[in-house]
């Protein structure tokens, strides 16, 4: 059996952004607003089409038989509203990954989101992970260690701060996902965002020695580790000097994923951690859709004619046109085209285009 372990829900139905854009909407008027957790009009039709065509598409294609499968990342927005906001839309998110694995057990299992915010403690996100363990057949969790999106100072991951939530995923017997949501800082690029959480978590968790406090901790680090095995030299001697740690063996506390997308890259991952630690896991779904359509937008900046035309049509219009056989345009006709072709390749899918 072909297992990926880092599969994230990137086409949830339009109803999931329109619940978000609510939220963000009360914020803007009130920033203290206490968020309401309503429900979601989703049908299980909605569900079935919304990975038909992608995730399990996809899997028939790789040949993986079941995919760790939890929300989208980069939505998960924790540095957004305050702990009422994160709760219920943790909640949902999580509650769709659920719906998911009841109705393709064979194909997704559920990991968890957690409800992160900002200066608030720990406890939410351990009696989330507890619900959905225990309550809803989750495996694992994504955790995020700087929920601020590097707006804020945060805990090192190595501050007993976090301790409630070890302590919690130890005796639950789960792991977690070292995996950051976006960045709110716009020196920084949020795909790089995520390699400097992770790398930095790697950093704090060997610095504060919390495989010592908890030896029985299962942190798996995505994308490869962030920049830690491509920088060792610089960590030997840092950590080796400083402290009279063996780097290495501290690294191969850890696990980590594939997600690097260079054959190079994995090579000396694998030397260096041992292929013990590494799992696989593709990720990339996300990242070859975002391109795809990041490619669509770029050409048609190019049409002047049709940059004109979208420009000033509502998305009501544009998206009458493009259900119809009438173009307005030849332009508008390929645009058609390419953006069909599009949905075929990767399905009905939500994007932020970050």
């Amino acid at each position: 059996m072909i297992i990926d372990c880092h599969g994230h829900y990137t086409t949830a139905p339009k109803e999931l952004g329109d619940y978000r854009d609510q939220q963000k909407a009360e914020l803007k008027r009130n920033p203290q607003h206490q968020s309401q957790k309503g429900r979601l009009a989703i049908s299980d039709d909605q569900l079935r089409e919304s990975v038909e065509g992608a995730q399990l598409k996809l899997q028939r294609e790789r040949g993986t038989d079941v995919t760790i499968f939890s929300p989208r990342a980069s939505w998960m927005g924790h540095h957004l509203g305050n702990a009422s906001t994160s709760r219920n839309w943790t909640e949902h998110c999580n509650d769709l990954i659920y719906r998911l694995t009841k109705l393709y057990p064979k194909n997704f299992v559920g990991v968890a989101q957690l409800p992160q915010s900002p200066g608030v403690a720990i406890e939410q996100s351990v009696r989330e992970l507890t619900r959905c363990v225990n309550e809803l057949g989750f495996v694992g969790c994504n955790l995020n260690p700087d929920v601020s999106g590097g707006a804020q100072f945060m805990p090192s991951m190595g501050d007993e701060y976090w301790f409630p939530l070890y302590e919690k995923m130890v005796e639950l017997d789960v792991p977690a996902l070292i995996h950051s949501a976006t960045t709110v800082n716009p020196w920084d690029y949020y795909q790089n965002y995520f390699i400097t959480t992770e790398t930095s978590c790697i950093l704090q968790m060997v610095e504060k020695r919390v495989f010592k406090t908890f030896p029985n901790l299962k942190i798996i680090v995505a994308h490869g580790g962030g920049s830690i095995p491509y920088q060792i030299g610089r960590w030997r001697s840092n950590f080796g000097r400083m402290m009279g740690l063996d780097f290495d063996e501290e690294l191969r506390k850890f696990y980590f994923d594939t997600g690097l997308y260079n054959v190079e890259s994995l090579e000396l991952l694998f030397k260096l951690c041992g292929t013990d630690r590494v799992m696989f896991g593709t990720e990339n779904h996300a990242m070859r859709a975002d391109k795809a359509l990041w490619d669509i937008a770029v050409w048609a900046q190019t049409e002047l004619a049709l940059l004109n035309y979208l420009s000033g049509a509502s998305a009501d219009e544009i998206g009458e046109v493009l259900r119809s056989d009438v173009m307005p345009n030849l332009e508008m006709d390929e645009f058609s085209k390419r953006f069909n072709a599009y949905l075929q390749e990767y399905g009905h899918a939500i994007y932020d285009l970050d």
